[in-house]
C-alpha cells in the first residue's frame, strides 16, 4: 500500500461512528527496518491557540485498521485504546 493510495481517505471508528480525521492531514509512523506502518498520528483539532503551542495527536495503532475502502479507512477503537501524545509541530 502506497501513501498516495491512503491520502484523502477519511478515518472512521466503527466502535462509535466518529470521524477521526483524514489521511493527508495525518502522519504515518513507519518502522525503519521493514518499511511497515506501525501507527497513524491524527492531529486533534482544538482551537485557534493550538497554532502556537505543541499539538496533541491521537495515536492509532495500525492493528486497529480493519478495512481500507475507496473513500474511508475503518478502524476499531474504544475509548480505552485511544492514546494522545504531544508531538512538536
Amino acid at each position: 500500500m502506497r501513501m498516495a493510495e491512503l491520502a484523502g481517505k477519511e478515518i472512521v471508528n466503527i466502535y462509535d461512528g466518529a470521524r477521526l480525521g483524514v489521511v493527508g492531514e495525518s502522519d504515518l509512523v513507519i518502522e525503519p527496518g521493514s518499511g511497515k506502518i506501525t501507527s497513524i498520528l491524527i492531529p486533534r483539532k482544538n482551537n485557534f491557540i493550538s497554532l502556537w503551542v505543541d499539538r496533541q495527536h491521537m495515536v492509532l495503532p495500525w492493528e486497529a485498521v480493519k478495512k481500507i475502502g475507496l473513500e474511508v479507512i475503518i478502524v476499531d477503537l474504544d475509548q480505552t485504546n485511544l492514546n494522545f501524545r504531544r508531538h512538536l509541530v
